[in-house]
């Protein structure tokens, strides 16, 4: 029975690439692709694939790691192996956190990217030796896993936090995430004050600290 596999990156290149390169390989069948991080929820809910393919850095209130989250928490049996250019601590820290089960650098070569598929199939981790690294730094050095304050926004506080942090008004808000001004305007006002933050430079600073923006 084949591997069902769903590609989301924001690059056309990128996934056309990847899906050149698995589609004739024995036991893997990519069922999708897409490079929005609400539609990729979208699909993942329409075409059940058994591995998703999360690139970090995507456009829109939903990133990769915050669909990375929704999937999982819809289906947590879906194994998401993150596919990114981004290896620092953060990024790998949240993506393991949340749930992802194996982080990949897009450096790596095409053999690594089939071993980590077929492995996180199997519902184990598979780690770029970098993100490896990074784990063991984390664990020996004592920082915690403790929730954060992030943790205490809401969903639709996370994502006006990435809007706002990418440099979109109240307004814009409103009308991508398909709410009033008034009550995108709540919303924003609501995660500063939870997160002590005072204007949109204090924002993009911490969306940066906190691997919800690229920087």
């Amino acid at each position: 029975m084949s591997i069902r596999i769903l590609i989301v990156d924001d690059h056309d290149l990128m996934r056309e690439g990847i899906r050149a390169m698995l589609e004739h390989e024995p036991g893997m069948e990519v069922v999708g692709e897409v490079g929005d991080g609400q539609e990729a929820i979208r699909l993942v809910r329409e075409l059940a694939p058994d591995v998703v393919l999360m690139d970090i850095a995507l456009p829109g209130g939903i990133g990769g790691l915050e669909a990375t989250e929704a999937i999982l928490a819809e289906r947590p049996h879906t194994r998401v192996l993150v596919l990114t250019q981004y290896e620092q601590r953060e990024y790998i820290r949240r993506a393991l956190k949340i749930g992802a089960q194996g982080y990949l650098l897009k450096r790596s070569a095409s053999g690594q990217l089939k071993e980590a598929i077929r492995t996180v199939a199997r519902g184990q981790r598979y780690l770029h030796p970098v993100a490896a690294s990074e784990l063991v730094d984390l664990v020996t050095s004592g920082a915690s896993f403790e929730e954060e304050e992030y943790e205490s926004l809401t969903q639709r506080e996370r994502q006006v936090l990435k809007l706002l942090a990418e440099g979109k008004t109240s307004r814009e808000i409103a009308k991508y995430l398909g709410i009033s001004l008034k009550t995108a305007m709540t919303h924003r006002s609501n995660l500063m004050a939870k997160l002590n933050l005072h204007c949109r430079a204090d924002v993009v600073r911490y969306a940066i600290r906190q691997a919800i923006l690229t920087a």
